[in-house]
């Protein structure tokens, strides 16, 4: 029997709700303790079972921000693992109070009770409703909000970065109502090093404080566009280059024992000072 082969777009433009033409339930998010806990460990584990490790470079910007703001953190979006990954960004390094924006949320509900909520792109009065929450649930300063600006998923690498106007959007109205907020770019990338599983690799960039909401939307979209395309570039230079020694290992899953037969017999009768992994 000859099975027959279903195409499919692997980067379609148009987003799925906007496919479903639907209309869908508005769900808000909320932290409650117990869910919180529970998707803490679900969501930390998951990486660890499919990454050999995650590596995380300017944990430090994180703390340059205004405290007295809130913040809405973002990175590209190619794949699956974004969401897993930036709610490890949020949760796991930066260690805040988290709101997700999610496009799919409404068949994963039980996630509004670890902070995460839904956005329906049928049409831009649907769209509205999220951006109006994220500017809301952004007058506590103990809580980042998490985005993919793109709106879409788009391949690995793609250039150039380009953004849909609601983060700009979210941003001068936070300025206009709090006063101001903090914005926090992360470059991630998947990719394989030494070891047979791939790494997480993640940038975090330095904020970028937004105290008014006189500047044209259109000129902010494009500086924070540049800003984050940027910020990938150098870390795929340190991929292209292997300089990564200046980055933090947050966790690294132990070798199988082939693996650690293999190093260990790579060891034998090598000198100490030529640095032989173990």
């Amino acid at each position: 029997m000859t099975r027959k082969m279903v195409k499919s777009k692997l980067y379609p433009d148009v987003p799925p709700t906007k496919l479903r033409n639907k209309d869908e339930e508005f769900l808000t998010g909320a932290n409650r303790p117990f869910w919180v806990w529970l998707a803490d460990r679900f969501l930390f584990t998951m990486p660890e079972r499919r990454f050999y490790a995650m590596r995380v470079k300017g944990i430090e910007n994180f703390e340059k921000r205004n405290k007295k703001y809130g913040n809405i953190s973002y990175g590209p979006h190619s794949c699956w693992w974004d969401g897993c990954i930036g709610y490890n960004i949020l949760r796991r390094i930066f260690k805040t109070s988290l709101r997700m924006m999610i496009e799919e949320m409404n068949r994963f509900p039980i996630m509004a009770n670890a902070g995460a909520f839904a956005v329906n792109k049928k049409s831009a009065q649907s769209a509205m409703k999220a951006l109006q929450y994220s500017v809301d649930v952004l007058k506590d300063p103990n809580v980042t909000l998490w985005l993919f600006p793109q709106g879409i998923i788009r391949p690995p690498n793609y250039r150039p970065i380009e953004f849909q106007t609601g983060t700009t959007y979210i941003a001068q109205k936070c300025a206009k109502k709090y006063g101001g907020v903090n914005l926090i770019p992360c470059a991630i990338s998947y990719t394989f090093l030494r070891e047979d599983q791939p790494e997480v690799l993640i940038n975090i960039g330095e904020p970028i404080i937004i105290e008014t909401d006189k500047d044209d939307r259109k000129t902010l979209t494009e500086k924070l566009e540049k800003n984050l395309e940027s910020l990938c570039d150098k870390q795929l230079e340190n991929i292209r280059t292997g300089a990564l020694d200046d980055y933090e290992v947050i966790f690294q899953t132990p070798l199988p024992w082939y693996r650690n037969l293999e190093h260990w017999l790579k060891s034998l009768g090598m000198p100490k000072e030529l640095g032989i992994r173990n």
